[in-house]
């Protein structure tokens, strides 16, 4: 891959400023206060919020918790969509901090799945990266790691660590010199205003002439709707980790530097503010 490690640096430490507060029909002993930290955009929200457990659960009879539960706005948070995708898919135009309610009753079934541990977590992501790597390389790569580099990846992700996450992570974005590029693109396309979960499907980063395929072309295949607009009025926003890249930006180098430590590249399509 080509060697831009600032940017890979500048997507793992962002951070989201969010404020939790406990939801109004909770039962407390005592006032619960609001509860401010900085959320990593790369992590997942049951991963970080031990802090935001423990504070609220001081205010809290015990009998009164069970599951914990984060939403924003009526819209349940799925833990297993990293942080920054679900900041930029559903409050990405509001004004800082990210204000997200707190639950600890009526787990919605529905809408979320259960997380009882970092296991749970851990098991999610590595399916993830394993599936990313099916698509890049045809598992060769995942497979030709030992059970500790897979650990790594995982405690370098739990535990904030850059340097010793991309020293693994770093040959799941290689390919080979004579290639140029992986055999298919990993992403996800998340539309705010539909209730598919999202668009996912087979996509190479290079045309059948030897040309890059561009973010653009991506859209144009899968969502055409987010960038050729009937009446002509760009209404949607395509976000990826906070911020609109460029339609002609090279998919490849997008894969390469913009993915989420899952290996996938989640893109949100979101309508344009109005004012």
């Amino acid at each position: 891959m080509t060697d831009d490690k600032d940017v890979l640096r500048d997507v793992w430490f962002g951070r989201i400023p969010t404020c939790f507060t406990l939801y109004q029909d909770e039962i407390t002993e005592r006032e619960a206060e609001p509860y401010y930290l900085l959320l990593p955009r790369i992590s997942y929200l049951t991963l970080v919020t031990d802090k935001v457990k423990k504070h609220f659960q001081k205010v809290m009879r015990q009998e009164e918790v069970s599951e914990i539960w984060f939403e924003y706005e009526g819209t349940p948070l799925k833990w297993h969509y990293p942080i920054g995708l679900l900041f930029d898919l559903h409050a990405s135009n509001t004004a800082l901090p990210w204000s997200i309610t707190v639950h600890f009753k009526n787990f919605p079934e529905k809408d979320l799945l259960h997380c009882h541990s970092k296991d749970v977590i851990e098991a999610h992501f590595m399916a993830c990266i394993k599936e990313a790597d099916a698509l890049k390389h045809k598992s060769q790569v995942i497979n030709e790691m030992q059970k500790k580099d897979h650990k790594q990846l995982w405690m370098g992700l739990q535990n904030d660590k850059f340097e010793q996450f991309w020293a693994i992570n770093r040959k799941l974005m290689e390919y080979p010199p004579e290639d140029s590029g992986f055999r298919y693109i990993p992403f996800r396309v998340y539309q705010a205003t539909t209730e598919r979960p999202f668009i996912q499907k087979l996509f190479r980063p290079v045309a059948s002439g030897g040309q890059l395929h561009t973010l653009g072309d991506l859209l144009k295949d899968v969502c055409p709707s987010a960038i050729t607009p009937e009446d002509g009025e760009q209404k949607t926003q395509v976000m990826i980790h906070g911020i609109e890249p460029m339609l002609e930006t090279p998919i490849q180098w997008l894969s390469e530097h913009m993915s989420y430590p899952d290996n996938f590249l989640h893109i949100s399509i979101i309508p344009r503010p109005t004012d």
